[in-house]
């Protein structure tokens, strides 16, 4: 087969993947607290071919002998970019943002009949009532936001008034409670899991507290955490878009490239 339709077709499959990694951050330029994600490339493996009938006759070449033919790109990681988005004043005492780059809430949510903790940046939160006259803190979607162990917020909400203090500690129903934060070292390894939540993988490549770190006790100073506002996405719609202007132009390349070499077999097939 010739070797331009495996190399061109390689390459198309990684391009697919790459527009659907911009096409998804364009759509969440609204989404609270959404976090873009960013493709690298790096090259599939060589081929190298010995096309040298003397290799004594290549003295002081600095290279191998032979010619190496690349088989194709594909996308080494995809990435979470962890850059801070601009906040915006809602007014609202249950809207959180986070001022600090890498600092996630910690909510629950129920997968095939157990819970699992999930982390986002959005801190449109509300409340739904539970026993009596007792409220929980959850999400928009209302999965339950979590304290610093790992146990859903609940208080009554004719207690006393919503008031964010520093530290992460948020006074509701005349309670104090730490919110769970964590701080996110290597984005890389966290999945998205749909609803703005990010997850750790069921088997990561490396040690959980490589990747994350629960912030508790002194570590608390470093929470930034601001009332009645939001954090805008961290996607700039200028960038994008020039990215995907380049996906599209190198998918139209590598099409065209097996289009020339499916004409280029014609030929010699039809060469008597």
């Amino acid at each position: 087969m010739n070797q331009t339709l495996i190399t061109s077709a390689n390459t198309l499959s990684q391009l697919q993947q790459r527009l659907d990694i911009l096409s998804h951050n364009i759509a969440n330029i609204d989404t609270t607290g959404y976090k873009r994600r960013e493709a690298t490339f790096t090259d599939l493996m060589n081929q190298n071919v010995q096309n040298m009938l003397r290799t004594d006759a290549e003295t002081g070449r600095l290279t191998p002998n032979g010619i190496r033919m690349g088989t194709g790109a594909r996308i080494s990681q995809s990435q979470l970019v962890g850059a801070q988005g601009s906040i915006i004043q809602t007014g609202r005492k249950l809207d959180l943002a986070f001022t600090k780059e890498n600092q996630f809430f910690k909510v629950l949510v129920q997968e095939n009949g157990r819970g699992k903790v999930h982390y986002t940046r959005d801190g449109s939160f509300a409340v739904t009532p539970v026993n009596g006259n007792e409220v929980m803190l959850v999400t928009k979607e209302g999965h339950p936001v979590l304290d610093e162990s790992n146990q859903p917020i609940t208080f009554n909400p004719n207690n006393g008034d919503i008031m964010l203090e520093a530290g992460g500690r948020l006074r509701a129903g005349g309670q104090a409670f730490n919110l769970g934060v964590v701080e996110v070292k290597r984005p890389q390894f966290l999945t998205q899991a749909g609803s703005n939540l990010l997850t750790l993988p069921d088997n990561p490549a490396v040690a959980e507290n490589e990747i994350l770190q629960d912030v508790t006790a002194a570590g608390r100073t470093d929470i930034a955490i601001q009332q009645s506002a939001l954090e805008k996405s961290n996607v700039d719609l200028a960038k994008e878009m020039a990215d995907l202007t380049n996906v599209q132009r190198s998918y139209q390349f590598q099409s065209r490239s097996i289009s020339l070499a499916d004409q280029m077999m014609g030929l010699i097939n039809g060469v008597r």
